[in-house]
């Protein structure tokens, strides 16, 4: 295609905003593989980004985007062939590298990842950077003693992106998940994902106490905030908390008791520089035993052109599992 349609991000007069465009490959940023994308998918940091609500961007303009997935039509590095299923998340994808939300991507072949057996082009963009991130945030609390004898393990913000695959990825390992979520009416999806107990967030009650009352073996947690600070006062001996976002505000407001008395680890999630290695062990987890036995139920699908109206939704906090975008 000489043109193809791509999202791109404007920086205008101090006004930043995207919108749909007509692009050309020359125009897009350098790399070894250039993949005709099939999905992208709808991040907190996509949003952020493209609504300038964050100061994600590094330059401008830019095509937003911080996930693809595609088939390979070009590379110029042996490690990939034409025609094959790829995918990319994190790295600088999005931020000062032109990104997903585009028909034709071109990408560094050090952040390019073979799509594994068991996964499709569609499941692997509905798992996205959402589910990267709690698959790595599941992993790295096993390497620190978590395990499904050990107890019962909460996942917090349990209706959004990450939520939605830390319970339904840590119910297919056996685990006893408790689900923490604002919304109310969204209990039965959670159930459905294999949430065993479910709390609400406008009732609960988190005590001011260093140290209270020791309910939980591990933790998914991308709220942070004062939720993150409620984890370390009510975490089980030992146990592990995985941190990988701030929706409910960037401050740590906490004591080093649970630290020192109990012996909890805090454990930081970066899912856009993880290393090679661990970010391939993850997607082979993902297409294997960590895969959600209802994946699709997650995903809502929407064309390029819903992309603003998914950032609002998201920023709001009213959306629900994943939104995946179609490319193709």
């Amino acid at each position: 295609m000489d043109t193809f349609r791509a999202f791109r991000i404007f920086n205008e007069g101090g006004k930043i905003g995207g919108r749909l465009v007509q692009a050309t490959l020359d125009e897009l940023s350098q790399g070894d593989v250039v993949i005709r994308a099939a999905y992208s998918s709808v991040n907190y940091k996509d949003a952020l980004a493209a609504t300038g609500t964050g100061r994600i961007v590094r330059r401008f303009p830019l095509i937003g985007g911080i996930d693809v997935a595609g088939t390979v039509v070009s590379s110029s590095d042996d490690r990939f062939r034409e025609g094959q299923p790829v995918l990319v998340t994190g790295f600088e994808l999005g931020v000062s590298h032109d990104g997903g939300y585009s028909q034709l991507v071109r990408a560094p072949a050090d952040w390019v990842v073979a799509v594994p057996s068991g996964l499709d082009l569609f499941e692997a963009m509905t798992i996205g950077t959402a589910g990267f991130t709690a698959a790595l945030s599941i992993l790295d609390m096993e390497r620190n003693g978590l395990a499904p004898n050990r107890g019962p393990v909460i996942v917090t913000g349990a209706t959004g992106g990450v939520g939605s695959f830390g319970v339904a990825c840590l119910a297919r390992l056996g685990y006893e998940v408790t689900a923490l979520t604002g919304k109310d009416s969204e209990h039965d999806y959670l159930r459905q994902l294999g949430a065993r107990q479910i709390l609400s967030r406008s009732s609960l009650q988190m005590g001011t106490k260093p140290l209270e009352k020791s309910l939980w073996a591990g933790a998914v947690d991308p709220v942070g905030g004062e939720t993150l600070a409620w984890l370390t006062r009510t975490m089980r001996p030992g146990g592990t908390i995985a941190s990988s976002g701030l929706a409910g505000g960037t401050e740590l407001h906490t004591t080093v008791m649970p630290f020192i008395l109990r012996g909890v680890k805090l454990l930081g999630i970066d899912s856009a520089e993880c290393p090679m290695e661990r970010r391939l062990d993850a997607w082979r987890r993902l297409a294997s035993n960590l895969k959600p036995t209802r994946l699709r139920s997650i995903a809502n699908e929407i064309q390029i052109e819903g992309l603003p109206d998914a950032f609002v939704s998201i920023l709001k906090g009213a959306t629900r599992g994943r939104t995946v975008v179609n490319l193709a």
